[in-house]
């Protein structure tokens, strides 16, 4: 855990904390206030058509009254300067200074600093900082709930006030106010012009976000910018999603930066008369992650699959995990797991997947489901379960216990009469974009969701040592599960139904239950390849066309070690994408369409995303199943590589961990491994005995051997497939 913190806090956005960094100063805050702030400012720039365009759910506030302190013991009196967003008292031991004092001295010995701050319009937030006395997550907040908690959420402070430790992004400048934060940006130039109306489009390439600047602007009238993700989006100025229309009286030229950004290709930029400019470039914003996963083979297509995938996933990478950087460029809680997923297997960045969840969440009391969508507060759960899993950040898990547990008693008082969740007023019950999929009834994969998510709140309860919720969620988890086969598998069709209309199930056979049952593990090896012939490779049981899930099926084939097959199909639907001039991937893609019929949705003619989060699955999949790295208990302290060709002559590449990278090459004769962390099992079918010097090599059972890999050893095995 120290190195894993450690690593954190060496990320450029840290929200993680190590006794031994106490010396760094950080702007800090109440406890997901920042985080809940923020993704409110990130998610309120959506416009269409110039319209403000805001979410249609429930968005919570920051407290606007924080209390912030911390014992110090110094061994001599130290100067120690202040920072503060917000109007704001200072008290040494209970004595309050007068004034807003800027640096103040404290005497030897034991101390309490504490400060007070007051702010409405941003999150109060202060900077302290001393040879010894800093700001760090290690300082205990309240907003004066006068509840008996302290940060363990066990004893109560004497005050009778709950104290939580403080959150942080490592903002580590204390001239940087925290409301002040902005992405970074880098200027690019468009590839090429063309002229169109009585200005041109500008081509910038490939798929992108950012500002456009306008240079040498001048004169009085109208200028209009119309955006595209396609040239074909950018030409319809009565269509195009996002456009910019300016009023421009300027007697001398200058230079212009448009006040939103926008994603794009193509700009089609028309001054009006007497309105004119030099030329247009854009200021390109980006998430400043580290790009340590990676993934090439034999086969150059996938290769380009691959990058094409991560670009997307980057591009959709910001202040939180997004859905797509065109339209809603909201957090969605859908979208932002598949995100969490990807990122284990690309950036490793933990600090935004808790930002991204302590956003979603929000703050008490629960009044609607996560995105008012039922499935999607399930997916909140599961990205928890996850990131401990990927991580093993225990001290995150019991931060966000609380929030876990307001959240599943909303969701256990809307169960029904069976003790099933179905439709009630206020929800969305989601699941897929599909035409025909009914949401009627008790509907089998919600149940699914909901069983996983008392797994969850069990194995979170362990670690937040409450052993009581343990039990009471372990023991639920159990008679849901139980339930789910009773009520919803249907031994004639080999597979569960998708739903129960009055208190009997449906004939109709879908494939969102019965994959997730597959990589849940829920179903019995015999059911498991019931499943995958009557479901999953039946062309009768109707298609998924969107990434979305696609996502899952494809996981679901893989655990079932059909990656030959998954390979075909990931060359064939992203593949597919690639040849219609994809620079990034979509929202949806159903092969069955042609021309501009691709860029339509929601009934618009221009109204899919050509860059969804959730478009860029392989960049898991190939991490996961093919190189076949994934941890065996929490942050990788073991681990397993199990690489599985699935057709190719050769694949290499590297899986990040919090610890360093685990690197794999697989031929058809040989493999390699070396890894920076933990103790992994690396698994091997051959026909004979595998080769490698300075290991045992384990016979496990007829064709399948072990070995175990040890941190900074390489490993060099022959084998024979």
């Amino acid at each position: 855990m120290k190195n894993l913190r450690k690593t954190l806090l060496l990320a450029l956005l840290s929200c993680s904390t190590a006794p031994v960094f106490a010396q760094q100063a950080s702007w800090i805050w109440y406890p997901g206030d920042f985080d809940i702030y923020m993704s409110n400012v990130m998610q309120n720039r959506r416009t269409e058509r110039g319209s403000f365009f805001p979410v249609f759910w429930k968005m919570d506030s920051h407290y606007v009254l924080v209390d912030f302190h911390k014992e110090f013991t110094l061994s001599q009196p130290e100067e120690v300067k202040l920072y503060v967003e917000g109007t704001y008292n200072v008290k040494i031991d209970g004595q309050a200074i007068s004034g807003f004092p800027k640096s103040i001295q404290i005497p030897a010995g034991k101390h309490k600093l504490s400060l007070k701050v007051y702010n409405q319009a941003h999150v109060p937030a202060i900077y302290v900082k001393g040879e010894t006395v800093v700001s760090d997550e290690s300082w205990l907040t309240t907003f004066e709930d006068k509840e008996w908690i302290d940060a363990s959420g066990k004893t109560s402070d004497k005050s009778g006030t709950a104290f939580v430790s403080a959150g942080s992004w490592n903002f580590n400048d204390p001239a940087r106010l925290p409301s002040a934060f902005k992405l970074p940006t880098v200027p690019q130039s468009a590839l090429k012009t063309e002229k169109a109306g009585s200005g041109y489009v500008a081509d910038f390439g490939k798929e992108t976000f950012g500002f456009i600047k306008v240079h040498g602007l001048k004169g009085k009238g109208r200028l209009s910018l119309y955006y595209g993700e396609s040239k074909e989006e950018s030409l319809s100025t009565a269509k195009c999603e996002t456009l910019d229309d300016l009023d421009i009286d300027l007697s001398v030229k200058r230079d212009s930066i448009m006040p939103l950004s926008k994603a794009f290709r193509y700009v089609n930029f028309q001054p009006g008369a007497g309105v004119s400019a030099d030329s247009i470039s854009m200021l390109y914003e980006y998430a400043p992650v580290t790009e340590r996963g990676s993934f090439k083979s034999s086969d150059a297509e996938l290769n380009r699959i691959y990058d094409v995938a991560k670009y997307t996933f980057h591009l959709n990478t910001r202040e939180f995990f997004i859905d797509g950087i065109k339209r809603d460029r909201w957090v969605w809680s859908g979208d932002a797991y598949q995100s969490y997923l990807m990122n284990y297997y690309s950036f490793f960045d933990a600090p935004t997947v808790k930002r991204t969840l302590l956003a979603q969440r929000g703050k008490d009391p629960v009044t609607a489901h996560i995105n008012t969508i039922m499935d999607y507060s399930f997916y909140w759960f599961l990205g928890i379960y996850d990131y401990y899993k990927f991580t093993g950040d225990q001290k995150f898990v019991q931060d966000v216990y609380p929030r876990m547990q307001s959240l599943m008693t909303y969701i256990d008082g809307r169960k029904n009469k069976n003790g099933l969740l179905e439709w009630m007023p206020g929800d969305w019950i989601f699941i897929d974009w599909a035409d025909k999929l009914s949401k009627d009834g008790e509907v089998s994969f919600e149940q699914l969701l909901y069983a996983r998510s008392l797994e969850t709140m069990a194995l979170c309860a362990r670690l937040a040592n409450d052993a009581d919720g343990a039990a009471r969620y372990d023991q639920q988890a159990k008679v849901l599960k139980a339930r789910i086969f009773e009520l919803y598998w249907n031994q004639t069709k080999s597979a569960l139904v998708h739903s129960r209309v009055d208190d009997k199930q449906t004939d109709n056979v879908t494939r969102y239950a019965n994959m997730f049952g597959i990589f849940f593990d829920y179903f019995t090896p015999e059911q498991k390849l019931a499943v995958k012939k009557n479901v999953l490779l039946n062309n009768e049981v109707a298609k998924i066309t969107t990434p979305y899930m696609r996502f899952y099926e494809l996981e679901a084939l893989c655990a079932m070690g059909e990656q030959p097959y998954v390979l075909k199909e990931m060359k064939s639907y992203w593949g597919g994408m690639l040849k219609l001039g994809a620079t990034s991937f979509w929202e949806e893609y159903n092969p069955d369409k042609k021309g501009t019929e691709h860029l339509a949705m929601y009934g618009r003619p221009f109204g899919k995303s050509l860059c969804h989060a959730w478009g860029a699955s392989p960049v898991y999949l190939l991490g996961k199943y093919y190189l076949g790295v994934q941890p065996t208990t929490p942050g990788y302290e073991t681990y397993t590589v199990e690489p599985d060709l699935g057709g190719l002559a050769w694949m290499e590449g590297k899986v990040p961990t919090a610890n360093g990278d685990i690197t794999v090459y697989c031929s058809k004769k040989e493999i390699r491994v070396s890894a920076a962390t933990g103790t992994g099992t690396l698994k091997i079918n051959s026909k004979t005995k595998p080769v490698v010097k300075g290991a045992e090599v384990k016979e496990i059972s007829k064709g399948k051997y072990e070995v175990t890999i040890e941190k900074g050893k390489d490993y060099t095995v022959k084998y024979t497939r």
